[in-house]
């Protein structure tokens, strides 16, 4: 009898440990940012994508390979990345970049902004093309590609006459913001 009810006991401290109480710090970040009800790639595309004047000046959101660090002045919380793809946020320019490891969803700003960009994204094992297409970079400046994890490839991207080409990797390593493929003529 004694071993029923601890392991009713267990069972319970179990099941409660897994469930998020009511009112966590996490629920209230994410309520004070308008991102209750958003996965992890949903929280990403949505700030990525945000106009730069509707940005909030008091989140931080951080994109590392593993993670999104999302923090205020208050609190900080982490969401999981999915376990088979890393976003990879790219910020090609002609004349000026800033250095960049982890993406900052809410500050990284790119030079190119609200432009139509050709992006072809080659996979150098295999060859494979993950990407090509043309598409408009966001209002930071950036584009941003959800490819597949632990593979090295190339990123090739067209505008107005120039073109530039860097490396990427989605290693556990890899970096989330490519901010050195400059456009050159």
């Amino acid at each position: 009898m004694k071993r029923l009810a601890f392991a009713s006991a267990a069972l319970t401290l179990a099941l409660v440990g897994c469930s998020a109480p009511t009112g966590s710090p996490q629920s209230g970040l994410l309520d004070e940012f308008g991102l209750t009800g958003k996965d992890t790639v949903e929280v990403i595309e949505h700030l990525d994508e945000l106009p730069v004047a509707d940005r909030p000046l008091d989140l931080m959101a951080a994109v590392r390979p593993d993670e999104l660090v999302l923090s205020d002045a208050d609190e900080e919380i982490s969401m999981d990345m999915p376990e088979d793809s890393m976003y990879v946020s790219i910020a090609p320019y002609a004349e000026q970049t800033h250095d960049c490891f982890y993406h900052s969803l809410t500050t990284c700003q790119g030079e190119i902004s609200g432009e139509s960009v050709t992006v072809t994204i080659t996979e150098d094992g295999t060859g494979d093309v993950l990407v090509d297409e043309e598409t408009t970079t966001f209002d930071n400046g950036f584009i941003g590609y959800w490819l597949p994890r632990d593979l090295t490839g190339t990123i090739t991207v067209d505008h107005d006459g120039r073109s530039g080409t860097t490396q990427f990797s989605t290693a556990e390593d890899g970096a989330t913001c490519i901010t050195d493929l400059q456009l050159t003529r």
